[in-house]
């Protein structure tokens, strides 16, 4: 008996299987540009003992980065394009993301503080190469891990 054409749970399987891969590289890219391309500070512990307000929304705005990107790259990363936006209003609307960009990014001029932003790519490659860096023992580094341009 043939069986007729369509879906079995074979291919089900194997298209569920391949949309997670797809979705986990995507999202793990968004991430890593939000938060590890060159210009992104990092932070320990440490540095957020007797943290104040003001402190929390300075470490949020220095710690994340932007990548750039039309509408579709927008839509496609959930408007987590603008990382320093959502570090910093959490609980705003994504949608309003980009209009507030405007106000973050003059904010950031008026008192001379870096507004971390950059291609996709480059910020994606720049990333891989930081958490490499940073993943090696300290004997193999020029610098400490503290010192080497990527960490500031």
């Amino acid at each position: 008996m043939r069986r007729p054409p369509g879906a079995t749970y074979k291919s089900t399987l194997k298209a569920n299987a391949v949309a997670n891969l797809i979705r986990n590289v995507w999202a793990n890219a968004v991430i890593f540009c939000g938060h590890f391309p060159d210009g992104a500070e990092k932070f320990t512990k440490t540095d957020m003992v007797g943290e104040g307000r003001g402190q929390w929304y300075l470490r949020q705005m220095l710690g994340s980065a932007n990548f750039e990107g039309g509408p579709v790259m927008r839509f496609m990363s959930g408007n987590l394009n603008l990382q320093i936006e959502h570090h910093l209003y959490p609980d705003l609307p994504s949608n309003r993301r980009n209009e507030i960009s405007v106000r973050v990014r003059a904010l950031c001029d008026k008192y001379d503080l870096p507004y971390t932003t950059g291609s996709f790519l480059v910020q994606y490659g720049q990333s891989w190469r930081t958490i490499a860096k940073l993943s090696l023992p300290n004997r193999f580094l020029r610098d400490t891990a503290d010192d080497v341009p990527e960490t500031r």
